[in-house]
């Protein structure tokens, strides 16, 4: 049994109303403010949470993951839309470049592609592509035009193409290589020379 307070005892020992004293210690627990856990312990202002940044990486690791299109050895083609009627397909490519088998040394031409289709015709980027893949092969003027040329007629089988090589100048000379093919059963039709007819239109020329 818990031990009377000292007060209370001396309440008892001068005869006093205990109830009284009982009254005046149950209006000072009302009045005084709970004592919890909370208010023993200190509680410590929360750190801001520190994201981890992400590291940067080099250009070199960076760039594989960068989706850039790169050179491809192979062509692709679509359906002709109009395989019935004989009409040509003029591609020029001004930035054709590769290595020059001897020095190492980068050759520059301009390509100029003419085909007349047959049921299928080239398609551009992945052309683009294949033009690229030469960049850092030695070879060849003469070479690289006539591999370009038997690649195009394996991909497309036109009726007729037309690869010509423009390369810049190497030691002052100029090349220019032109490599041609032909289907076996393909015949040209007539030229029709519109300059005959005149530029003068509805209008007829005065006597």
């Amino acid at each position: 049994m818990r031990r009377p307070s000292r007060r209370l005892r001396v309440a008892r020992s001068r005869g006093e109303d205990t109830k009284r004293h009982y009254n005046s210690i149950a209006v000072r627990l009302i009045r005084a403010p709970p004592r919890t856990m909370a208010s023993k312990t200190k509680i410590k202002p929360e750190k801001p949470l520190k994201l981890a940044r992400p590291k940067r990486e080099k250009a070199a690791q960076r760039a594989p993951d960068l989706g850039r299109t790169r050179p491809q050895k192979s062509l692709l083609s679509f359906p002709n839309p109009s395989p019935k009627r004989d009409f040509v397909i003029h591609i020029e490519v001004p930035e054709f470049t590769c290595l020059c088998p001897l020095t190492g040394q980068p050759d520059f031409a301009t390509l100029i592609l003419d085909y007349i289709p047959h049921e299928s015709c080239v398609e551009l980027k992945s052309l683009k592509l294949y033009m690229w893949s030469f960049r850092d092969r030695g070879v060849f003027h003469e070479a690289v035009t006539n591999e370009i040329l038997d690649h195009l007629v394996a991909t497309l089988s036109p009726r007729f193409i037309r690869v010509t090589a423009k390369w810049y100048v190497r030691g002052g000379i100029f090349t220019n290589v032109i490599a041609e093919h032909r289907a076996s059963a393909f015949e040209p039709r007539p030229t029709v020379d519109l300059a005959a007819y005149g530029a003068s239109g509805q209008a007829r020329p005065v006597a």
